[in-house]
């Protein structure tokens, strides 16, 4: 019988099978022994055993992925939705670029949602929807208290795998249980002091909202690395430069300092959004600091001398 890992916890590993039963499944030896992990999202036969007590089974085979994920790790997602909040606690855009940047690297497709949206103006939405629908992402600004904007977001959801991420605090959990009540995901509040959220999401697991809709919830990150690019590269997750970049005067500028920089220029123009480029060069110089080229020497140390997957070598700050 068909179905998929919604989570896996203590060595188990709990299917939602084609029948619409959660089954608790062990993985056959014969993974381990090829050294094949399970993953959260995967889709695979299962084998029901007799158990009085409980709905049983055994995970006899994977079926091929469509794509798998790092962070979280996981496979065959559709999409990514990465929600901030227009209130407390306040975006920080250069987060989101972190998130995009490393959904980006996967070839996944993201889709923004700005929560809170009863808490922001019309100027300030079409600033943030300026910027980031130049990057080619859709972009949807919502609010789980008022609903403005939800049936649109569950439009967007329903019939894919997507991936909810975003920091602590901005409304995942509220989202989902104003879509589907069903789902019950836990939900906290903020820290008075902070005005940061709380993690109520403490691992990774995909919830099924119906038969063919489900979202893989994750706990909130406050801080992504993106460690395993090399500063030249940064450009190339920045979608809005690709028309200019082969106009500037020198071959491989960075988009920084360089005089005769086409990127710059258009920025001037207001071709490019400032809060995306501004976003860009607190990140290159990042990258371009001796913290980040000591971690990034780590990761090549960690990984021998042989050329470095990025994908492989993602990890936390």
């Amino acid at each position: 019988m068909r179905g998929r890992i919604l989570k896996g916890i203590g060595g188990f590993y709990y299917v939602f099978a084609e029948d619409r039963v959660t089954y608790e499944c062990r993985a056959r030896g014969i993974f381990r022994k090829d050294g094949i992990k399970p993953l959260i999202g995967d889709e695979v036969l299962v084998e029901p055993v007799q158990d009085n007590e409980k709905t049983a089974g055994n995970i006899t085979a994977l079926l091929p992925r469509k794509n798998e994920l790092v962070r979280p790790a996981s496979a065959n997602v559709d999409q990514a939705l990465i929600i901030f909040s227009l209130g407390y606690p306040e975006p920080d855009m250069t987060l989101l670029d972190r998130f995009l940047i490393l959904m980006g690297d996967e070839d996944v497709p993201c889709v923004i949602a700005f929560n809170k949206n009863d808490l922001s103006s019309v100027d300030r939405n079409s600033v943030y929807r300026e910027a980031y629908e130049g990057s080619g992402c859709r972009v949807m600004f919502i609010s789980a208290k008022t609903g403005d904007g939800l049936e649109e977001l569950k439009e967007c959801l329903e019939g894919k795998t997507t991936v909810l991420a975003g920091p602590s605090g901005v409304g995942k959990s509220s989202l989902i249980n104003r879509l589907w009540p069903d789902a019950k995901m836990e939900t906290g509040e903020l820290s008075r002091k902070t005005k940061r959220g709380r993690n109520t999401t403490r691992h990774t697991e995909i919830i099924a909202l119906n038969g063919d809709t489900f979202v893989l919830d994750t706990p909130g990150f406050t801080s992504l690395s993106i460690d395993f690019i090399e500063p030249p590269d940064l450009r190339l997750y920045y979608h809005e430069f690709d028309r200019y970049m082969n106009d500037c005067r020198f071959r491989g500028c960075a988009h920084v300092t360089e005089p005769g920089c086409s990127v710059r220029e258009a920025l001037s123009r207001g071709e490019i959004s400032p809060v995306r480029y501004e976003n860009y060069a607190a990140l290159f110089r990042y990258l371009d600091s001796d913290q980040s080229r000591r971690i990034r020497d780590k990761i090549n140390r960690s990984a021998g001398k042989e050329s470095i997957d990025g994908r492989k070598q993602k990890c936390d700050l």
